[in-house]
């Protein structure tokens, strides 16, 4: 008898692993946590299989599937199971419904001697339960907002608090202007999927108080569930101040330094080359509301540095550009936004002021 398995909570807060075996254009779409795709069928096989569903009915479209996925294809596909199954005991298998896909992989895998269990309701059933978690997860904590300007160092400091959540780091963004990576965003579905195991997992913590980086309703191409753009806006908001030359160290070190290295670490003819276009390609987009003569002036300075670093390999030179886009670009920006919600600001400190007030509140 198929093994079922849905107990969703406690997939959460073991972090277990799973095995999808949607296709991968479904799993592109979104997933889950600690989730492998290691499909029964290519995009290609189930692209011929729901063909013939539609033309001939469900019996001839499994016997086509059976076809398809046989002989030293199947074997390459149950092999994948069990090695991941190997490195990770307590895995779980899913398709979408929970129905014949994830039946027959089950079954396969049973062929070979061995057991796993699969989700009720495949993926559709895990999605909807972290749908409703997403939905009312607002009854379970209270919000609190870490603001700052640019380069202030929020997101170095949520890392350190046990009750914090990293939006950006779950999107995949680094929040700004300059915040696209060259790795590719995670999708919507993956954002609130990854959000939501997040504050389940914090909820059974203990935490009633969970901190979040002031975000707007985007981070980068990810919005904020409709739930959250309702409660955070209005949560109050505790403002980190660093001192301009640390600020300008943050924001050197990540749009310059380990951004550069990022690009090293890529598959790029020219790394250095493509970093400069992306980050004059960024400059562009703020073009606008930088105006003509700001933005002439920032292009120039950042000109300068490229040719200092490509001339003796110093970084000193981008400090002025960078400094140039706080005053002149994110300052005058974030210092306009924060007088509108002045009157949420329940604490302005440095970094240790700031982790003993929300220590003094949790």
């Amino acid at each position: 008898m198929s093994k079922l398995f849905d107990d969703f909570k406690s997939i959460v807060l073991n972090n277990t692993p799973l095995i999808d075996v949607r296709a991968p254009v479904e799993f592109k779409k979104g997933a889950f946590l600690n989730a492998v795709n290691l499909p029964i069928m290519s995009d290609e096989e189930r692209h011929e299989v729901g063909i013939c569903y539609k033309n001939k009915g469900n019996a001839k479209a499994i016997e086509l599937g059976h076809e398809l996925v046989s002989g030293e294809i199947k074997e390459q596909r149950v092999q994948a199971w069990l090695s991941f199954m190997d490195a990770n005991p307590d895995t779980l298998l899913y398709c979408f419904r929970g129905g014949q896909r994830s039946r027959i992989a089950q079954e396969w895998i049973g062929e070979r001697g061995r057991e796993i269990v699969r989700l009720k309701g495949g993926y559709k059933a895990f999605r909807s339960y972290l749908l409703d978690e997403l939905e009312n997860s607002y009854n379970h904590f209270k919000p609190l907002l870490l603001g700052g300007r640019t380069g202030s160092g929020k997101t170095i400091e949520l890392k350190k608090m046990q009750n914090a959540i990293d939006l950006e780091g779950l999107a995949n963004h680094r929040g700004s202007s300059f915040g696209q990576k060259i790795t590719q965003q995670t999708t919507q579905i993956d954002f609130e999927n990854n959000m939501i195991y997040k504050i389940v997992q914090k909820a059974e913590e203990g935490f009633k108080t969970l901190v979040f980086e002031d975000e707007g309703k985007h981070v980068g191409s990810v919005f904020m569930p409709e739930s959250f753009i309702e409660i955070l806006p209005k949560a109050p908001l505790v403002i980190l101040e660093t001192p301009m030359d640390e600020r300008i160290e943050i924001t050197l070190n990540e749009y310059v330094v380990d951004a550069q290295k990022t690009y090293e670490g890529a598959e790029y003819v020219d790394a250095f080359e493509a970093w400069q276009l992306d980050i004059k390609s960024a400059m562009e987009r703020i073009k606008r509301r930088l105006g003509d003569q700001r933005y002439r002036e920032v292009s120039a300075i950042f000109e300068d540095a490229l040719g200092e670093q490509k001339r003796s390999g110093s970084y000193e030179k981008y400090k002025e550009w960078v400094e140039y886009l706080l005053r002149e670009y994110y300052d005058p920006m974030y210092d306009y936004q924060i007088q509108k919600r002045s009157h949420l600001v329940a604490f302005r400190g440095d970094a240790k002021e700031v982790h003993e007030y929300i220590k003094s509140i949790v």
